[in-house]
């Protein structure tokens, strides 16, 4: 099995602007204001319309080699290819994977907070807006991990990272928890580990190997090596 971890560097090159480069998302913004319970709490409207800027503009961009490239490992690879996203685009689901986890969840889902249903929501939405489970109104969230709240589906990638073979993180600062500790479990497991960056992280230490150069680039080359690999029966 091989489990990728992807972070904002892979969608960047698609044109999404990152949270936390020096001129990212998080330069002009306060991350309490619109990535926390209680920035939510505070201000609602204030959240929802950076959360609409976001689906908007997810609206303008497509997939990269990087994504497909990604697709294509696991349509070709024999054994299971499971994708751990932290980004909240549709990217990778628009290249083609299907064994996708949205660990910080969806843009272009809104989530209940009244019954609890996560909704498809790819327009914006405000305070008149009304669930179409529950009919209440005001109740309905963006369908994204905020600061303060836990990652989705950790049970599950706990899982496959104690029985994969190999682990890549791509695009991902190595400083955000829990997915900074990924490398180590897998690592503890028996796995190869391998990072794919535009530089080397703040956690390139833990990984067997490095390739580093725009995700463009360098997913594609790694994609294609390793399927080569296992072709003349080397992988």
């Amino acid at each position: 099995m091989i489990v990728i971890l992807t972070g904002a560097g892979i969608s960047k090159e698609s044109g999404l602007a990152t949270f936390r480069d020096a001129d990212g998302l998080w330069a002009d913004m306060r991350v309490e204001d619109v990535a926390t319970p209680g920035g939510f709490r505070r201000n609602p409207g204030q959240v929802l319309k950076f959360y609409n800027d976001r689906r908007r503009e997810l609206a303008t961009v497509a997939p990269n080699a990087a994504h497909l490239a990604l697709a294509r490992l696991e349509a070709e690879w024999p054994e299971e290819v499971l994708v751990v996203t932290q980004n909240v685009d549709d990217l990778h689901d628009r290249a083609g994977s299907k064994a996708l986890l949205h660990m910080h969840g969806e843009l272009l889902k809104a989530r209940c907070q009244a019954c609890g249903a996560i909704l498809p929501w790819t327009t914006d939405f405000g305070l008149e807006d009304v669930c179409p489970q529950c009919r209440g109104q005001g109740v309905l969230r963006p369908h994204i991990v905020w600061f303060e709240e836990v990652p989705l589906y950790m049970d599950e990638i706990e899982r496959a990272l104690s029985r994969c073979r190999t682990f890549v993180s791509i695009g991902t600062s190595g400083n955000v928890y829990p997915a900074a500790g990924f490398v180590r479990l897998a690592r503890h497991a028996g796995a190869q580990t391998v990072e794919l960056n535009l530089e080397s992280s703040q956690g390139a230490a833990s990984f067997h190997t490095g390739l580093y150069g725009p995700a463009t680039r360098i997913v594609p080359q790694w994609v294609e090596e390793t399927l080569a690999r296992r072709r003349s029966g080397l992988g």
